[in-house]
């Protein structure tokens, strides 16, 4: 009685595909989605975007970039952080060099230039995968980091070594530097990663995605049926690197406000997001989201309770939820591979049948 499909016929193909074919799916995005862009927006506050909503956002984005790459085309890939560093600098070096740029075409214009970079790290693809690939996409972490703390036109010849997004402003309002409105930071970064995010799902239902995951499930097989593995990986790679690239300009433009490469883009990030798609469900979209809010919104729970409700040292819950993330780590690699998407869509698929047995 929850959850049923009475009354959707699909008379077409094209209806059969659609992205959400049982109405009730669509009618809660729907839902969602009105409430995320008609409510939130008045009721925000800067704790909950600096602390909640941007975060969750911009780490949501990073981490669809990531599993379409691992998790639809089954490219291991430890690199994520030198990639967003080249989005937040490549957006830095934008918005001195073209002042009147509007930020939107700044991001768009970073992720670009992360999708070149990327393509070049990807190459070593076609030659190696597995381990191997990771180490090569590791390498590129360390080279990217090392790279733009040691060249200074990167950073404008700063003394410091450390970047600072300007101020600048959409349709009137500024949406990046000190006196930027919450609301208006929130929806900048909502209504790009809601407009990639159905980009993505599009492009993972279409030929784009069949081909990734006929490659990430037995490449010579894939080959042999026509699918071509220099354009299919090195495509992944482009389109991986361009939503990380848009997210590392979020990062630095939206989010931060200032960033020194080592501090901000280290190995650590690349784990993160890597942890992100793990958790969320690896080959999902809306697992990205869900990895995404849960290694964001877990830390800040447990302070929350722990540090400021019972007291507890900040040292000693830092070390809780390393050891829980680690834990669930281990425990969605061997119990759920495919993470806390797969549980949910078991859930819908009980509740389909429910009360009958499945």
């Amino acid at each position: 009685m929850i959850y049923r499909e009475s009354g959707d016929f699909k008379t077409s193909y094209h209806g059969d595909q659609q992205m959400f074919p049982i109405a009730l799916d669509k009618w809660f995005v729907i839902l969602v989605g009105s409430f995320a862009f008609l409510v939130v927006p008045f009721i925000i506050n800067d704790y909950w975007e600096k602390s909640v909503l941007v975060p969750v956002l911009v780490w949501a984005m990073a981490a669809l970039g990531l599993n379409i790459l691992t998790g639809y085309c089954g490219q291991v890939s430890l690199g994520t952080g030198g990639f967003m560093a080249v989005g937040a600098y490549a957006s830095y070096k934008l918005t001195t060099s073209f002042p009147e740029l509007n930020l939107f075409i700044v991001v768009l214009l970073a992720g670009g230039v992360t999708a070149l970079v990327g393509v070049v790290f990807g190459l070593p693809s076609l030659r190696i995968k597995g381990f191997y690939l990771a180490v090569a996409t590791l390498a590129a972490q360390f080279f990217l980091v090392w790279l733009f703390n040691k060249v200074p036109w990167f950073y404008n010849y700063s003394g410091t070594g450390m970047i600072t997004a300007p101020e600048r402003f959409v349709f009137g309002v500024a949406v990046s530097g000190p006196n930027s409105p919450p609301w208006a930071t929130y929806l900048f970064c909502l209504t790009i990663v809601v407009v990639f995010a159905i980009i993505a799902k599009n492009l993972t239902r279409g030929r784009f995605g069949r081909a990734w995951m006929a490659i990430r499930d037995m490449d010579i097989a894939a080959e042999i049926i026509g699918v071509p593995p220099l354009k299919t990986k090195l495509s992944a790679f482009a389109v991986s690197s361009f939503y990380i690239g848009v997210s590392g300009a979020m990062f630095f433009t939206i989010y931060l406000g200032a960033v020194e490469p080592t501090e901000a883009f280290g190995i650590d990030k690349s784990f993160l997001v890597l942890f992100m798609i793990i958790i969320g469900g690896l080959g999902s979209i809306f697992g990205s989201f869900v990895g995404a809010a849960f290694m964001v919104l877990m830390p800040v729970l447990f302070k929350n309770i722990m540090v400021g409700g019972l007291g507890w040292p900040t040292d000693l819950v830092a070390h809780l939820i390393f050891i829980l993330i680690g834990g669930l780590i281990m425990f969605f690699l061997i119990v759920e591979p495919h993470g806390l998407a797969q549980l949910w869509r078991v859930t819908k698929e009980k509740l389909r049948l429910w009360p009958f047995p499945h």
